[in-house]
């Protein structure tokens, strides 16, 4: 079960994330070989002027940024296809977005099955007992 965290710079906009969370979640099973059904999706946005890098505002660089985090269960997917994904969601993003910064970034968060789980049960209790 995938968890996506979505920051981006801007006031919220509504058709961008009407836009955004149908092309993330269907990357994210598609790449990374997960649920859409188990695929949860959180997103916010950052005014330009509280997002900073290189200590200058997005604001004062006229840029817009992102940061991604999905979280996925450790070992259930490959190095291979983690830079898959990096590489299409940061296209993805950047092409939604438009004019991001270079170092807008994404986050693959490994976590071990014993410690993640949603229903009230970790990953690991759900492989023993399907």
């Amino acid at each position: 079960m995938p968890g996506i965290t979505l920051k981006i710079s801007g006031e919220p906009d509504s058709e961008l994330i009407r836009s955004i969370v149908p092309k993330l979640t269907a990357l994210t099973c598609e790449v990374l070989d997960k649920r859409p059904e188990q695929t949860m999706v959180m997103l916010q946005f950052l005014p330009h002027e509280h997002w900073f890098i290189d200590s200058r505002s997005l604001a004062e660089q006229g840029r817009n940024s992102f940061r991604l985090e999905v979280t996925i269960t450790d070992e259930t997917n490959t190095k291979a296809q983690k830079a898959r994904f990096q590489h299409d969601a940061f296209e993805l993003l950047a092409h939604e977005i438009g004019n991001v910064h270079p170092h807008s970034n994404i986050h693959v968060i490994d976590c071990r099955a014993s410690a993640y789980g949603y229903g009230g049960l970790s990953q690991e209790y759900t492989l023993h007992h399907p």
